[in-house]
C-alpha cells in the first residue's frame, strides 16, 4: 500500500496545520530574501566596484542583529512569538518597497542602502529568537526532526530558486524589481502568519516573572551549565567569519576577477550551494532520530570547510559545483544537529533567551570578519580568502570534535 505524505518521515510535520502555514509563508518569504541577495550584491558591485562597500553592507545588517538577539531572545520568552513575527514581516515589507521606489526611480544611494540593511538587522534580532522558540511549540516532540528540516528545506529552495530568479529579474529590469519582488513576499508570509493567532498553539510551562536583567543573566547562566552549548557557540563564532566571510563578500568578485564571469554565474554557484543544503536536509530528516550529534556536527564542519578551500584553487567551474553540492549539505547536516540538540536538550521556557544567547555568541564576530574579507579581497584577492577561510575552520573544527564534551554528545 502506497505512504501518504504524511507517514514519511520527512514530511511528518505536514500534518499540523499551524505549522504548514508558518512554513509556507516563510518559503516564500526565504525565495524573495535570496533574491534580494543576488540583487544587493551585483547593486553593490556595479555603483561601486568596492569590496569594502560590500562587507559595510554586510556588517550594516549584522551587527544590530548581534546587539538586540538577547533583547529579543528575552522578549520572545515573555510575550506571544506569533505577533513579533508578523510585525517583523511587515516592517521589512514596507521598507524594502520604499528602496526599490528610490531603485526604480534612479535615487537609490549606497546610504539607503545601509539603511535598510541596518533595520533588517534590527528586525532579525527579534524575528530569529521568536522563530527557534515557536517551532516547537507549534509541533509535538517526534515531529521537531520533520519540522527543522522542512523549515530548512524552505531556507534552501529559497537559496536555489532565489539567485538564477534575482539574476533574471536583473537583467530584465534591473534591480528594482527584484528589490519589490522581496518585499512583497514579507507581506505575503506576513498573510499566512495571520490564521495562527486563532490556533491553539501548547503553552509555555509558568514561571516567575523576573527583570529583563534578570532573564539576560538567567539565559548566560543555562549557557555556562552546558559545556557542549558554550564550546560550541564559541566555535561557530570563528567558524562564521571563516567560512561566511568568503561566501558573502569574495564570491562575486571571485566569479568576476578570476572566472571572468557573469552574474549568471554568480547565481548558479549561490544555487548550488543551496541544492547541497537541500539533500543534506532530506537525506537527515529522513532520520526519527539523529544520533552521534557532537561528532556530526564537527564532522560535517571538516567538510564543509575543505570544500571552501577548493574555490581558492584553479579547479575550474565543474568542481567548484560539485565542491558548493558538498559544502551545502555538510553544512545543512551540521545546522540541523545543532538545532535539535537546543531544542530537545534546552528547557523549553527559557528557549528563546538561550537562542538569543546563540545569535549573538555564534555571529559576534561576523561584522569583523566581513571586514577581514573585504579587506583581504582588495589586497590578496578572492581566491586567498578562500583558501585561508575553508582551511582554518576545517582545521580548528578536527581539533575540537576530539573533546570529550563533544566526542560524548549523542
Amino acid at each position: 500500500m502506497a505512504k501518504s505524505l504524511t507517514d514519511i518521515t520527512l514530511l511528518r510535520a505536514w500534518a499540523n496545520r499551524p505549522f504548514a502555514l508558518l512554513w509556507s509563508g516563510q518559503a516564500l518569504s526565504r525565495i524573495g530574501d535570496h533574491l534580494y541577495q543576488v540583487a544587493l550584491a551585483w547593486w553593490v558591485l556595479q555603483e561601486t566596484g568596492s569590496a569594502a562597500a560590500m562587507a559595510t553592507v554586510l556588517i550594516f545588517a549584522l551587527a544590530p542583529t548581534v546587539l538586540f538577539a538577547l533583547y529579543g531572545g528575552v522578549l520572545v520568552d515573555r510575550y506571544p512569538r506569533l505577533p513579533i513575527l508578523i510585525v517583523s514581516d511587515l516592517v521589512r515589507g514596507v521598507t524594502t518597497l520604499l528602496v526599490a521606489l528610490l531603485a526604480l526611480t534612479g535615487d537609490l544611494a549606497l546610504w539607503h542602502v545601509y539603511a535598510l540593511s541596518l533595520i533588517f538587522g534590527i528586525v532579525d534580532g527579534f524575528f530569529q529568537p521568536a522563530f527557534t522558540a515557536l517551532v516547537p511549540t507549534l509541533v509535538p516532540e517526534d515531529q521537531l526532526p520533520s519540522a527543522n528540516s522542512l523549515t530548512s528545506f524552505s531556507t534552501q529552495a529559497g537559496r536555489v530558486l532565489g539567485p538564477p530568479l534575482g539574476a533574471g529579474l536583473i537583467a530584465l529590469g534591473g534591480t528594482g524589481i527584484a528589490f519589490a519582488i522581496n518585499g512583497l513576499t514579507f507581506f505575503a508570509s506576513a498573510l499566512f502568519l495571520l490564521p495562527l493567532l486563532r490556533a491553539e498553539i501548547r503553552p509555555l510551562p509558568s514561571e516567575a516573572p523576573q527583570s529583563l536583567l534578570s532573564d539576560f543573566r538567567d539565559g548566560l547562566a543555562t549557557v555556562w551549565r552546558l559545556p557542549w552549548l558554550w564550546m560550541t557557540i564559541g566555535i561557530f563564532a570563528l567558524g562564521n567569519v571563516a567560512l561566511t566571510g568568503p561566501y558573502s563578500v569574495s564570491m562575486p568578485f571571485l566569479v568576476k576577477d578570476v572566472l571572468q564571469a557573469d552574474v549568471g554565474i554568480l547565481g548558479l554557484l549561490y544555487a548550488m550551494f543551496a541544492v547541497g543544503y537541500v539533500l543534506g536536509g532530506v537525506w537527515l530528516g529522513r532520520q526519527a532520530v539523529i544520533r552521534r550529534r557532537g561528532l556530526l556536527l564537527y564532522g560535517t564542519q571538516v567538510v564543509a570547510g575543505a570544500m571552501l578551500l577548493l574555490f581558492g584553487l584553479p579547479v575550474g567551474l565543474p568542481v567548484l559545483i560539485v565542491a558548493a553540492l558538498i559544502n551545502g549539505a555538510a553544512l545543512e547536516m551540521s545546522g540541523l544537529a545543532w538545532t535539535s540538540m537546543l531544542q530537545e536538550l534546552v528547557p523549553r521556557e527559557k528557549l528563546g533567551r538561550v537562542a538569543g544567547v546563540d545569535m549573538v555568541g555564534s555571529f559576534a564576530l561576523l561584522p569583523v570578519g566581513f571586514g577581514l574579507a573585504g579587506m583581504a579581497t582588495e589586497a590578496w584577492g578572492a581566491a586567498i580568502v578562500f583558501v585561508i577561510g575553508g582551511g582554518s575552520i576545517a582545521l580548528l573544527s578536527l581539533f575540537v570534535m576530539r573533546h570529550p564534551a563533544i566526542r560524548g554528545l549523542d
